[in-house]
């Protein structure tokens, strides 16, 4: 896993944080943290998340592909 899908993925358990708090307790952490829900910071880190999020689409291919690779180069592992 490269650093960027580390970072990101960070930021996505960050948004589904936040998002948890949104449906249990109908508190909005990131908006509290950074001035409110219209603010420029906390717009910034909800793109960020989203972004994130997007990227992370990513991992979930990505044990197939190893996987892959390991039989081709170890094919008595099957």
């Amino acid at each position: 896993m490269s650093t960027i899908q580390r970072i990101c993925l960070v930021l996505t358990i960050i948004g589904a944080i936040n998002w948890g708090l949104i449906g249990f307790f109908q508190f909005d952490l990131v908006a509290a943290i950074f001035g409110g829900q219209g603010s420029a910071l906390s717009r910034i880190i909800y793109g960020l998340v989203g972004i994130a999020g997007l990227i992370n689409l990513g991992l979930l291919f990505k044990p197939n592909e190893e996987r892959s690779r390991e039989e081709a180069a170890n094919p008595e592992m099957r």
